[in-house]
């Protein structure tokens, strides 16, 4: 949405022009509404805005806003208001929708809610935070095997308004999943033809425990538009539909980045929060990283003597620990990248560990060679130059190591792996490279400590 079209909707809401509103939210996008309400900073005229949106719009629009706003606009609702809007949003959505509100505003909510649609909501809601239950909808359409294709388009039609998708049917018996047929099977086959002659018998599903990042991973392996939830005693009682399997997947990636910057995860959008808010997620791992620092600083300190002896030590210690603080992080990406796509898994760490030996080698050796070439052409001596070698050799090999062991540590302990990312590894990288550098200075120059 752009600025104009901003100010044209607040200026028709001030010349109460309810006509020209209506014509003007005809054809356009929920996100993009969405985005234009968040944009209106008054409170007020933001919820005089989502009050001439059409009904049917008005669920999709606030199902895409974030969840302060959400809670901003439902303290201004009456209750009449809330009701309509609470029976408006999907299911899932709707859970979604309470997980956001402080508990007095959960207990207006449910207060105006239908027996059924309070009942539903809570089922979603009891589920693990983590569970692919707890994204799931029960809306989907199901079918009978016995049914003609004729009866299952009359069920589409009939049902389909209310359901989260209708591309693909799920055929059920005694709410046991049988099979699947899309839409297009439907609407291409013989009236008369029979749903169980249609169904797919082969189908991808996850039990309602199962981790929701990893119910993602298989929609975008199958490219499924939904997955089939299963309970405990397998019965069908809901679907992850990709639109759910993305948001998952953009917040385990956030957090996951997160993480790998010593930040604590903040599920606010960055401008929402504030600066001591932003604060108080970095200080902790700050404090942690620099206290874990001093390991260094009690290593250099122990060599005083043969940094006295050849000043010139110090000027390559930035490089050294750049360099084995780069190479781990490069490992450590990778490494957490694969156990995120279960291409690695906790018993290859043998094969890992033998993969990133090699590159070690390979890299080490190339950049040793040009370091070597480099330092002694400028100092003109070969004792240094061959100290620096070496140290990248042994710092290089060292930080790879660390970096792809730690997260596949991380993983088998039932950790995040992206604990063990950049800070963590280039902490502990750092005081094995100065241990290293200064161990082959004193082996390799005649210093006296």
């Amino acid at each position: 949405m752009t600025m104009f079209n901003k100010d044209l909707i607040l200026q028709l809401l001030e010349n109460r022009d309810g006509r020209a509103l209506l014509t003007f939210w005809r054809g356009r996008n929920a996100v993009d509404i969405a985005a234009l309400l968040e944009s209106v900073d008054d409170a007020a005229r933001q919820a005089a805005v989502f009050r001439t949106l059409p009904k049917d719009l008005a669920a999709d629009v606030f199902s895409y806003l974030p969840g302060p706003t959400q809670a901003r606009l439902a303290r201004s609702f009456a209750d009449g208001e809330l009701q309509l809007l609470f029976d408006a949003l999907h299911l899932d959505d709707a859970a979604d929708f309470l997980e956001e509100l402080p508990a007095n505003l959960v207990t207006r909510v449910l207060q105006t809610a239908s027996p059924q649609r309070r009942m539903a909501v809570n089922a979603l809601l009891s589920y693990p935070s983590g569970s692919a239950g707890s994204v799931m909808t029960p809306e989907f359409v199901s079918l009978r095997p016995e049914d003609t294709v004729r009866q299952a388009l009359d069920t589409i039609r009939r049902t389909g308004i209310h359901k989260e998708t209708i591309y693909t049917c799920y055929v059920l018996d005694c709410r046991r999943l049988l099979g699947t047929v899309s839409a297009k099977d439907l609407l291409t086959a013989a009236e008369d033809a029979a749903v169980r002659d249609l169904m797919t018998a082969d189908v991808i599903s996850v039990g309602t425990l199962t981790d929701r990042e990893a119910a993602a991973r298989l929609l975008a392996k199958y490219d499924l538009l939904a997955l089939p939830v299963l309970d405990g005693e397998a019965r069908m009682v809901g679907i992850v539909t990709v639109d759910d399997a993305i948001d998952v997947l953009t917040e385990e990636t956030t957090e996951d980045l997160s993480i790998m910057a010593a930040v604590t995860p903040d599920e606010k959008p960055y401008f929402a929060a504030s600066a001591w808010e932003h604060a108080r997620h970095r200080i902790l791992w700050l404090l942690i990283l620099m206290l874990s620092a001093t390991i260094t600083g009690s290593i250099i300190t122990r060599y005083e003597d043969a940094i006295s002896a050849v000043p010139l030590l110090v000027a390559f210690l930035p490089m050294l620990m750049d360099t084995g603080g780069n190479c781990g992080s490069q490992s450590a990406t990778l490494v957490i990248r694969g156990l995120a796509l279960d291409e690695i898994q906790p018993r290859d760490v043998i094969r890992v560990v033998r993969k990133e030996f090699a590159v070690s080698l390979i890299v080490s050796a190339a950049l040793a060679a040009a370091n070597g070439l480099r330092i002694f052409l400028q100092y003109h001596d070969a004792a240094i130059a061959l100290v620096i070698s070496l140290s990248l050799v042994a710092t290089v090999i060292l930080s790879k190591l660390v970096g792809c062991v730690l997260p596949i540590a991380a993983r088998q302990l039932r950790m995040d792996p992206a604990i063990m990312a950049s800070p963590l590894i280039t902490t502990i990288v750092d005081a094995g490279a100065v241990l290293i550098y200064f161990q082959a200075a004193t082996a390799f120059l005649p210093l006296s400590v």
